[in-house]
């Protein structure tokens, strides 16, 4: 399996389970758990080719009249937190099962979900920094919707709000380091980006960039001063915290 079938899976999982039966709790929770589990599996078996330190690569042609094409890699770290991602999808997917009550709408709660899944394995494995704003951003909507999922209650909807202006907020100002960040390397390809660490760091944009990269980091990790969302986050369900929590931290 290549890497964009892996990021895709998520994604067509959720607009299968959108159409879904109200009361399909089996097969909606059937439906994530195989494709989280279908997916950690073939992560798993990618290890061989990177645990000495080897990169799996896959580009395909994007914008090249902006130097951008859609790139996928996956290293040792891309592979960590892939292996994080989908496996405690699985095991979320399991236990979403025995928490949603049948009166709940369980196909607009695992579109999300699985949706959320694909937008964090998204980010983990592009390697291109404009696609990681967009799956950063994609990761900041869906935990709006997810947070907002009993959007009959005040807390919710509160929170929802909360956490959808702090994290795209910082996603803002992460989309401006960013593209600081490829104005000063010359390209947004995360492999020529990592080798020219020391062309960064002399550069005059620097004490800009760094700021704001690091206003996006901790707005959606949750870090002082932009803690104050995750608690109202906690108005979602218990799986959406569990995994949404899981992922911030």
């Amino acid at each position: 399996m290549s890497l964009i079938v892996l990021l895709l899976l998520p994604f067509i999982g959720s607009c299968l389970a959108a159409v879904l039966p109200h009361n399909a709790r089996n097969a909606e929770s059937l439906l994530a758990g195989l494709i989280a589990l279908i997916g950690t599996a073939q992560v798993a078996f990618l290890y061989p080719q990177i645990a000495h330190g080897g990169v799996i690569r896959e580009e395909f042609t994007w914008l090249p009249s902006l130097g951008l094409n859609f790139v996928l890699r996956m290293d040792g770290f891309a592979w960590l937190f892939s292996m994080l991602v989908l496996g405690i999808g699985t095991l979320v997917s399991l236990y979403a099962r025995y928490y949603m009550s049948p009166n709940d709408p369980v196909p607009r709660f695992f579109a999300f979900f699985l949706a959320f899944m694909g937008a964090m394995l998204g980010l983990v494995i592009s390697g291109n920094l404009i696609q990681i704003v967009f799956f950063w951003e994609l990761t900041s909507l869906f935990s709006f919707l997810l947070i907002g999922y009993w959007h009959h209650r005040a807390d919710a909807r509160r929170g929802a709000y909360m956490a959808l202006m702090v994290t795209g907020a910082g996603g803002l100002c992460l989309l401006a380091g960013v593209m600081l960040l490829g104005h000063v390397v010359g390209s947004y390809d995360l492999d020529k980006v990592l080798a020219a660490g020391e062309q960064i760091r002399a550069h005059a944009l620097y004490p800009i960039l760094l700021p704001l990269i690091l206003i996006g980091a901790l707005s959606k990790s949750a870090q002082f001063p932009f803690h104050f969302w995750l608690p109202h986050a906690m108005a979602a369900p218990t799986p959406v915290s569990a995994y949404l929590h899981s992922a911030t931290m």
